[in-house]
């Protein structure tokens, strides 16, 4: 049994807590919040009866062996390390961190404390994704990679009445990039390694993160395109091109309605019979890695994470975007 605590309270950490929990070596045994109130909230959904509000209480509690962290980007560092110098697995949402110096510092922990550091990023974890990276050869070879997912945030609705919640601050590190397009981008790492070059461009708002944008990539043999939003809705599908066909991709956060479609116009679906919440996945890989003594995670890999931050840093300076947390 591998005893789970829990920084960040938030809507994704009840999809990682329902997913997690249908895996027999997952409990989870504590809660942290910065108020008392909070922390006892979402314990009492749970039925947990460790809290905390106190960090070095939480990292340093013999309550649990592991630490999911769901707090703003801008903190991920911060907490993430703070749990591996504890002696603590850790699994981070993604982003990963806020730029290339926290996620470097974090992994530098990691392997100093020898505990398993992972970036929460389930899609390259769902059994479609295998099915898609074993499809690749039928189609190839690749010569463009599309990933489009822009999906309309409700806290955009209240950023137009003038409240600016933490989808869209800064000092965060949030925005459609960090928050969305990373799902755009990180697969595509995993599929074809690091880019050449990197361009992007963005619709800016007033808060100094970006509403939706567009990042483009080259590499030797295939050019890179995601499009991302959190200010629209788009119902196009993503789709990776190859001079045999193209494998097309409904739910591309789930890798979910998948099918290649050849020259000739036939087609072939792809269908591994995905779990529901597919979050179950990411947890399942990390529990394994922590029974396995890898600290590091074979499909979400330190090189996948590193070349993923160095690809968003690489667009926010294009567009021109620039966090708090880069001036440290």
């Amino acid at each position: 049994m591998i005893r789970f605590g829990i920084i960040g309270t938030n809507w994704i950490t009840d999809r990682f807590i329902d997913g997690a929990s249908k895996l027999d070596k997952f409990r989870l045994n504590a809660i942290y919040s910065r108020t008392e109130e909070k922390a006892a909230e979402f314990a009492g959904k749970y039925n947990v009866e460790h809290t905390y509000t106190d960090l070095d209480e939480f990292t340093n509690s013999e309550q649990l062996d592991a630490v999911y962290i769901a707090s703003p980007t801008a903190l991920h560092s911060e907490h993430a390390i703070a749990c591996l110098k504890a002696g603590k697995h850790v699994i981070v949402e993604k982003p990963f961190a806020s730029n290339e110096q926290e996620v470097q510092a974090m992994i530098d922990t990691a392997k100093q404390h020898n505990v398993v550091l992972m970036e929460a990023m389930k899609t390259t974890h769902v059994p479609n994704f295998r099915l898609i990276q074993e499809s690749l050869e039928k189609i190839g070879p690749i010569r463009r990679y599309v990933a489009n997912f822009c999906q309309y945030s409700s806290r955009y609705d209240k950023y137009k009445e003038g409240i600016v919640l933490n989808a869209f601050k800064p000092e965060l590190s949030n925005g459609s990039l960090m928050d969305i397009g990373v799902y755009c981008i990180y697969p595509m790492i995993a599929l074809f390694g690091a880019p050449e070059r990197v361009k992007a461009t963005a619709y800016m708002l007033d808060s100094g993160v970006d509403g939706e944008g567009t990042v483009t990539v080259d590499y030797p043999s295939l050019n890179g395109v995601a499009m991302f939003s959190k200010i629209t809705n788009s119902s196009l599908p993503s789709e990776i091109q190859g001079e045999k066909g193209s494998i097309v991709i409904g739910k591309f956060s789930d890798m979910d309605d998948v099918k290649i479609v050849y020259k000739d116009g036939s087609e072939e679906k792809i269908d591994a019979g995905q779990k529901e919440n597919t979050m179950y996945y990411e947890a399942k890989s990390f529990i394994e890695s922590i029974e396995n003594n890898e600290i590091e995670n074979k499909v979400n890999t330190w090189e996948n994470s590193l070349e993923t931050i160095r690809v968003l840093d690489a667009a926010r300076k294009e567009i021109g975007i620039v966090f708090p947390a880069d001036k440290k």
